[in-house]
Order: C-alpha cells, then structure tokens, then sequence
C-alpha cells in the first residue's frame, strides 16, 4: 500500500456538504446501508444532491421512505442485515434491476445491546455489522465488477490496537460483553475493507473503512443517560460534553470523503479518521482468516 501520508484536501472540521462541493456523480450508483438516519441520512441527502442515483436498504422500509421523502434519485428496498435469506433477497432483486453498482456504503450498525442472538444462534452486532455487509458485498460483486473504479466503504470506529477478534469465542458464548462484542465488530470492518481491497484489485474494486468520530445519533439507542453521563459524554441534563462530539454533517464528512476523494486512488485498503489516511496498523493474517471465517459461516464467496 502507499505512503499513509496526509491527504490535505479536508479535514476533522470539513463536513459533508464541504466534502461534496465539488463532486458530480451525474449517472453513478450508491447504495447506503441504513441510509435513512444519522450519518446514513446525511450520506444519502449528499450523495443525491451530487446527482447520484441512490439504494437504500432498510430493515424499516417505510420509515426509510418517510425519512427520505424529498429527495430525487432514490430507491428505498427492505433488507435485514441479521438475516441471510433477507439479504439474498434483497441482493437478487438488485441485480434484476441494476447491472452496475459504483459506490456501496456499509453504513448501518448496531451499539452495545443486549445480549441478542439472531440466524443460527450469532452474536447480533459481529452478524449485524460485519457479516451482513460481507455477504451483501459479496452477493453485489457482479454489480461492482461492472463499475469500473467502484467503491466500498466500511463505516467502522475509532481504532484501538487493543482490539481483538475473539477467535476461541466469536459469538460470545462463554459470556457476553456487549463493548468488547461492539469493538470486536468494528475492528472486523477494518480487517474487511482492507481484505476486500486485495481481492479486488484485478477488478479495480478498492475498498476503505473510515472512523466517523463521536457523533450522537440513533446508535446510542441501547444506552442509558447514566451510561452516558459515567462515560463522561453528557451531562445529567443531557447536553454533550463541549467539543467531543461532531455534527452528523462532520461525521458523515470521512465516510463521503472516502468514497469520493480522487487522492485516495492510490490508497486502496486504507482506514481513514478525519479525511485523512490513517496508520490503523491492520494485520493482514487476522484480514485473511476473518474472510476465510466469514465464508465458512455464511456459505458465501466473492464468485469468479
């Protein structure tokens, strides 16, 4: 990979709008996984407003509608990322429709729940966040492979080297920790996008995972306001902690930005905080046995 050197075109103040500015996306493709609220929304809104033709899948399809009503160019769809047979086909009616995807977000994700288990017994945030986004990616391929350039762009967190994947116990059954399952997740979207990378350099498919910042929006539906006030994000009145948060407009700036940004042309695979490549220090034996687990456990590859 390229010299992870500053690329000064943005920064942690820019915001989508900003990031945007300049972009034409006239006859182009998207798909934005829960592109309906939060940095989802502001992703949607932006990349519509770019003039680009948008997908969003959404487990509540009619509450996606209504948060989308107004905008031109997009295509609301229902799809459960929890669950197999919904992403097949919600996959199948796409590629019925569309023969080339330019730009898919995986964007939509669950934070410290309860201990949930859906599909064969799963932990709900690893099958939430990670395998649902990998089988869709990979069902999607012959749509991406047909875009020449297409992007995939992995919404995940900030990075902590301390993060791991639980490989002796992946879906927690030996004890729950719903922050330790939460990180393992989200380090499983870095390991992803930088995996998807190396595979899909033939077809001139690049991929990135991007850490969006602390933004308060819909995510932090699981956590109660004295989970949040010990944590030092808010107060006991409920207002955030001066300067620790972004706007959703900030927050959604890196993940468009990744998406978008012609500098990162040479920077296929890389982590990105703040429109910026970031040294994230990803091992790629851990990438290449957690795609190798992803298949084994969801029955699905990226075809030939």
């Amino acid at each position: 990979m390229a010299d992870k050197s500053h690329l000064p075109d943005h920064d942690a103040q820019s915001t989508a709008v900003e990031v945007m500015s300049t972009v034409d996306l006239a006859g182009r493709l998207a798909l934005v996984t829960g592109g309906y609220s939060g940095l989802g929304l502001v992703a949607t809104r932006e990349l519509a407003r770019a003039d680009a033709r948008v997908v969003v899948p959404a487990r509540r399809a009619e509450a996606a509608k209504r948060a989308l009503d107004g905008l031109d160019g997009i295509e609301v769809d229902e799809v459960d990322l929890a669950d197999l047979a919904s992403v097949r086909a919600f996959s199948q009616r796409f590629l019925d429709r569309h023969d080339r995807l330019d730009l898919l977000i995986a964007n939509a994700g669950i934070m410290a729940c309860p201990e949930t288990r859906v599909g064969p017994g799963w932990e709900a945030q690893f099958a939430t966040n990670h395998l649902g986004h990998y089988a869709l990616t990979c069902l999607l391929w012959p749509a991406l492979r047909s875009a020449a350039g297409a992007r995939v762009v992995s919404v995940a967190s900030g990075w902590d080297p301390a993060w791991s994947i639980r490989w002796h116990d992946v879906q927690f059954e030996h004890g729950y920790d719903k922050w330790a399952a939460y990180t393992q997740s989200k380090l499983a979207n870095i390991l992803f996008a930088r995996h998807l990378d190396r595979l899909g350099a033939r077809a001139e498919v690049h991929a990135f995972s991007v850490n969006p910042g602390y933004i308060l929006t819909p995510l932090q539906r699981h956590l109660g306001t004295d989970e949040m006030v010990a944590a030092g994000w808010i107060d006991s009145n409920g207002v955030a902690t001066p300067g620790l948060f972004k706007t959703p407009e900030e927050g959604a700036a890196t993940t468009l930005w990744a998406a978008t940004s012609p500098m990162l042309t040479a920077h296929g695979g890389a982590y990105c905080a703040d429109c910026r490549v970031v040294d994230a220090q990803v091992d790629e034996d851990e990438a290449r046995r957690l795609w190798s687990l992803s298949e084994s456990m969801t029955g699905i590859g990226l075809p030939e």
